[in-house]
């Protein structure tokens, strides 16, 4: 079965069609700056990107130009839609509700609809991307597939707030986590490549791009990660502060003249490595040529997201009792050799060792620990548009 991934951004849209059978991506793209301009990217197979710059006033017209951009007698990868088997659609947050993928309906359109409040900027655009392709692809089965899904095994200590109990019964104010497709895939990628059963082994992960998480995961089980409410909790990020004393935001307020708004918005779109650096880059391979170059806030962003990093893996370690691998994926998990390095540096009191020349690979599974670390470490590429059509593929075959 062909499967059609679609990944709805408030501005984008990212999609993949993938064998079920082979796991091979046969088309990919990007439908970007939707309702401003447009533009939709294209790589068909193995061929070169095509680019095509063209008005996209709105998610209807960016599935009609995927499908277009698939279906191309020139181009594309398939004859017709009727090859599609299924679509798995990629959702920031399903609260409570949803703790595994499920098949679409209305009933799990309205359950989306109701934690909208709890993702504003992303769920409104997952459920605009469902209603497009519904509209374009009647009676083919859709499934749902939650960033926040595998998170829910989390116990009540480690999602509660230390706030009054009668607010999380009232709103489900807690923590949630997100990025779990990619922990999910990570962690059980790991117990393969180390020949390990996954129901029995204790994983850290570190999710670390320009958004940034880190999930313990404890046979088979999430029960802790660092995002929260919202994906503005836990590591230092690309331009997030990650955790900081909530009492910063009336201070921030008050100093600046500013309002609430504009506050959480310095701390989500102008802080992180972004704000440390003094401006320099969000991008850590901006921040590594300054920081080899000697630029002191180059230095000082990388080090302090590395510290953040650091003490959550200690004590991750801690609240599963030990731990048996930690795993770097994700943009800069997968392809930063230095960030890594810092990182394990401050790992040696847990038996960590890592092999220098093992730790210059980018972007492929490989173990780079030394054969004496007590904990293996690996890089693991995250594949989250493949975890997505396996979940799709197991809810429609």
């Amino acid at each position: 079965m062909k499967i059609l991934v679609i990944n709805c951004g408030s501005s984008s849209l990212k999609f993949q069609l993938i064998d079920s059978e082979t796991e091979n991506v046969l088309g990919k793209g990007i439908c970007e700056r939707i309702g401003i301009d447009g533009r939709i990217v294209f790589t068909p197979g193995d061929g070169d990107k095509i680019t095509n710059d063209t008005a996209i006033p709105d998610h209807n017209r960016a599935i009609e130009l995927v499908i277009e951009a698939l279906t191309n007698k020139d181009t594309g990868v398939i004859a017709s839609l009727d090859e599609i088997g299924a679509v798995g659609h990629r959702i920031v947050h399903g609260g409570e509700k949803f703790t595994k993928s499920v098949v679409i309906d209305e009933e799990v359109i309205k359950a989306i609809e109701e934690v909208s409040d709890l993702a504003p900027l992303h769920n409104p655009a997952n459920l605009i991307g469902i209603r497009a392709c519904q509209k374009s692809m009647p009676g083919v089965p859709m499934v749902a597939v939650f960033d926040t899904a595998f998170h829910q095994t989390m116990p009540e200590e480690a999602y509660l707030y230390g706030i009054p109990y009668s607010l999380y019964e009232k709103y489900k104010i807690r923590r949630y986590g997100f990025h779990g497709t990619s922990h999910s895939y990570v962690s059980k990628r790991a117990a393969e490549m180390l020949g390990k059963d996954y129901s029995e082994l204790k994983t850290i992960v570190c999710h670390l791009g320009n958004g940034a998480s880190v999930s313990a995961v404890k046979n088979g089980k999430c029960v802790d990660t660092s995002m929260g409410l919202t994906p503005l909790e836990g590591l230092i990020m690309g331009t997030r502060s990650g955790d900081i004393d909530p009492s910063v935001v009336e201070f921030i307020m008050k100093k600046e003249g500013c309002d609430v708004a504009e506050a959480e918005n310095i701390l989500n779109k102008k802080s992180g490595v972004y704000g440390l650096s003094g401006d320099v880059s969000s991008d850590f391979r901006d921040l590594e040529d300054g920081y080899f170059k000697g630029d002191k806030g180059c230095i000082r962003a990388i080090n302090t997201f590395c510290y953040r990093v650091a003490k959550y893996i200690g004590s991750y370690a801690a609240a599963m009792d030990g731990v048996d691998c930690i795993c770097f994926t994700a943009g800069v998990g997968e392809n930063g050799p230095l960030v890594r390095s810092i990182i394990c540096e401050r790992l040696g009191f847990l038996g960590v060792k890592l092999d220098k020349e093992a730790n210059e690979v980018h972007g492929k599974d490989k173990e780079v620990s030394t054969p004496d670390s007590k904990i293996k470490v690996l890089v693991v590429p995250t594949n989250e548009e493949l975890a997505i059509a396996r979940d799709t593929n197991e809810l429609c075959k």
